[in-house]
């Protein structure tokens, strides 16, 4: 949380007012797949996404994101373990500072929380957040990319890592695109997502 609140201080000491750089929107909505590849095997998991961002201010956007995916049921030693359900949603806020025409500099903020649900085992709640600071930029005119460092923790069972985070969106015209995400967490534990984005 310290990392937090000092990564908040520092966006709040640049400059107000400069906007986001030439080409990139922080007003979207996209959706597609997801998967997780847990530091084990019995942790790997896949399903689908949606998120969204909106520019409340010229240097400042909320934004969202839910994901459903679910594990594979596994035979040990001749008895089935049912697969687990993961549903996991996130609110929260960024700043964005202009670098240059193309580039920004990017601090995010966001609560985040994690179920899982097993038919046998029963359910568990993960409550936490993470907080990352980055560069977002406009590669070409129909390409743009950026890359992220963080830190995430949650309430329990959970220690916390720090994690980096790097993307791309391939646009077909001012509003269509599609975009990829992945993050590394420390410790083996990787996420991606693809899918279509739609900017506005």
């Amino acid at each position: 949380m310290k990392r937090a609140l000092l990564a908040l201080t520092l966006a709040a000491a640049l400059p107000l007012s400069a906007s986001a750089a030439e080409g990139i929107s922080y007003n979207y909505v996209e959706a597609g797949y997801a998967k997780t590849d847990g530091k084990y095997s019995s942790g790997d998991a896949d399903g689908w996404a949606i998120a969204g961002s909106y520019a409340f201010l010229p240097n400042f956007h909320a934004f969202a994101g839910y994901s459903k995916q679910e594990t594979d049921s596994r035979n040990f030693g001749g008895f089935r373990v049912p697969s687990t359900d993961l549903d996991t949603w996130n609110v929260g806020v960024g700043y964005n500072h202009e670098l240059s025409k193309r580039v920004d500099l990017v601090t995010r903020i966001a609560y985040e929380q994690r179920k899982f649900d097993n038919s046998l085992f029963g359910s568990d709640k993960l409550k936490g957040g993470n907080v990352e600071v980055g560069v977002r930029g406009s590669l070409a005119p129909n390409w743009e990319g950026y890359a992220f460092a963080g830190y995430q923790d949650y309430d329990q069972h959970y220690d916390g890592k720090a994690y980096g985070r790097i993307g791309t969106q391939v646009k077909f015209n001012q509003s269509w695109g599609i975009t990829a995400d992945a993050k590394f967490i420390d410790g083996g534990e990787k996420e991606f997502f693809i899918g279509p984005r739609f900017s506005f």
